[in-house]
């Protein structure tokens, strides 16, 4: 009923068996696993050292813009501090002969060495004053200044007040 016959392959193959049975690559062939190992290593490389970039220039950024915040809250305090010697409570507003000379009680802006946060920023307040139709008019300039190692930021802040009656 069944015949035994014995197959014999006609045509060779592309990939032939080396005399131990384990499959041998024609010479076409030989190395391409290794360029292409290779591209593949040079090619995460250069996404790996990408990536690193990025993240130092995210980081940077928000370093930035934490020095900017505290520099702003600098410049606030110190355009409140001179609002507050311009405008004193449950008193007049001073004169604006006295604005340009100020009483040598506190005629420094406040300093930050003890005020969480702000220990690296200075404030420098200007102010000048006129007196038009009997209402003095105020114009008061703050700058903050923060700096942590090398790095520095500041911000200006101006405001204008007048008073509400002649003086």
């Amino acid at each position: 009923m069944f015949h035994k016959q014995s197959f014999r392959l006609t045509k060779l193959p592309r990939k032939l068996l080396s005399q131990s049975g384990k499959p041998r690559y024609s010479k076409q062939q030989a190395g391409s696993a290794l360029v292409i190992a290779i591209f593949v290593v040079i090619a995460l490389s250069a996404l790996g050292a990408a990536l690193v970039k990025m993240l130092d220039s995210s980081q940077e950024s928000v370093a930035y813009e934490v020095l900017g915040t505290r520099a702003y809250t600098a410049a606030q305090s110190g355009l409140q501090w001179q609002l507050a010697k311009v405008f004193p409570l449950n008193s007049p507003a001073i004169a604006c002969a006295d604005i340009d000379n100020p009483p040598p009680d506190n005629p420094t802006p406040p300093s930050f060495n003890h005020t969480l946060g702000l220990a690296q920023c200075e404030v420098s307040v200007s102010y000048t004053s006129f007196k038009h139709a009997d209402i003095c008019y105020y114009s008061i300039t703050a700058e903050g200044t923060c700096a942590i190692g090398s790095e520095s930021t500041s911000r200006k802040i101006a405001v204008e007040a007048r008073s509400l009656s002649s003086l």
